[in-house]
């Protein structure tokens, strides 16, 4: 996947990875598509962007991936409007942190709704066109977390599972297509996704400090591994390493190590 000249889409756009990866591909793209829920940040995002980048093209589209009507309100935008898509960032994502007996329903919900559901739909109303031009790219934004089940993660760690999955499947599938696919499996990152994830009266628990990564070098480890038509990238020299020996493994052995985390908790 070439980057420059391109027309990309980027979920959940309005802040933290999203609106970094705007940042990073304004000076390459053609055009831009910004989805997100706060259409004041989208406003502002685009003058930033348009400012620095005056041949750039910046389409904003206040959309709530979380509400199924809306995903589809979006995919009719794209059709009405004729806008070509070739790399589709899927970004946007929802966290809740804290025990599933006691979790909000509707939270749980919305993020089966925004991490897997509006994630496959896109995918699937944009990949034809990439098929059909022999060239596109689908950079999905999963989590080590993904790796292994999480307790007090369980939806979240689920959830992101699946994206990995099915980016993987995906990866296979459109092999010689001229499509490439990469999954994106980012450790701590410091943005607003852990403040939203936490519930009301909960302290931040967002691991030690080694193991965090500047957003701006997730975004730029997760482009570059696209231009490279990696499959996968998971930024940050510790994150690496742990994910490398977690996937190694066994899962009796994980089962022991999270009832431990538990029992000290």
């Amino acid at each position: 996947m070439k980057l420059n000249g391109c027309s990309a889409l980027i979920t959940g756009a309005s802040s933290g990875i999203g609106r970094e990866f705007a940042r990073q591909l304004a000076g390459r793209a053609r055009s831009l598509i910004l989805v997100a829920r706060r259409e004041q940040r989208l406003n502002e995002l685009r003058d930033e962007l348009t400012q620095h980048h005056p041949n750039l093209r910046v389409h904003i589209r206040e959309t709530d991936l979380a509400k199924l009507p809306q995903i589809e309100e979006l995919k009719a935008w794209l059709e009405r409007e004729k806008i070509d898509v070739d790399l589709l960032v899927n970004n946007a994502g929802l966290g809740d942190s804290g025990p599933f007996a006691t979790s909000d329903p509707t939270r749980n919900e919305q993020m089966t709704l925004v991490n897997t559901i509006a994630l496959t739909s896109l995918t699937r109303r944009l990949l034809p066109q990439m098929i059909a031009r022999k060239r596109g790219g689908i950079l999905n934004v999963s989590s080590s977390a993904g790796f292994l089940p999480i307790p007090k993660f369980a939806v979240y760690a689920a959830t992101k599972a699946y994206v990995t999955s099915f980016s993987e499947a995906l990866r296979a599938e459109l092999r010689g297509t001229g499509v490439s696919v990469c999954v994106l499996c980012p450790g701590p990152v410091r943005t607003e996704f852990q403040e939203v994830a936490n519930r009301p009266g909960e302290q931040p628990d967002s691991g030690p400090e080694f193991v965090h990564v500047p957003v701006d070098q997730v975004v730029r480890d997760a482009l570059a591994a696209l231009e490279a038509d990696r499959p996968l990238v998971i930024p940050g020299l510790a994150m690496k390493l742990g994910m490398f020996l977690v996937r190694l493994t066994p899962m009796p052995i994980l089962r022991v190590v999270s009832r431990f985390s538990a029992k000290r908790d």
